[in-house]
């Protein structure tokens, strides 16, 4: 898959699963930080993105340690998923 079009499908996954109305892809930069930077993500919001991850691309983060490296920005999670897609 294009670097471009996942990241964008990251986003519309990202919105979807977090419920983030009124947010567009356009509105998420892709070198933006998900965790303290606009979008303010928490904790909750990591376990969804795991779940999210695991659901539609078949990856499964187990260590939360793994789980804080990926989880950066859109650019960190789709180099993760096009290294360790399942689906």
């Amino acid at each position: 898959m294009e670097k471009e079009k996942l990241k964008l499908e990251l986003k519309e996954n990202i919105i979807e699963f977090l419920n983030l109305m009124g947010t567009s892809p356009e509105d998420i930069k892709d070198d933006e930080p998900l965790f303290g930077g606009d979008l303010d993500l928490d904790s909750i919001d990591s376990l969804e993105l795991i779940v999210m991850l695991e659901r539609n691309y078949g990856i499964k983060i187990q260590d939360p340690k793994e789980g804080r490296k990926v989880l950066v920005d859109v650019n960190t999670i789709a180099d993760y998923v096009e290294q360790h897609r399942i689906k």
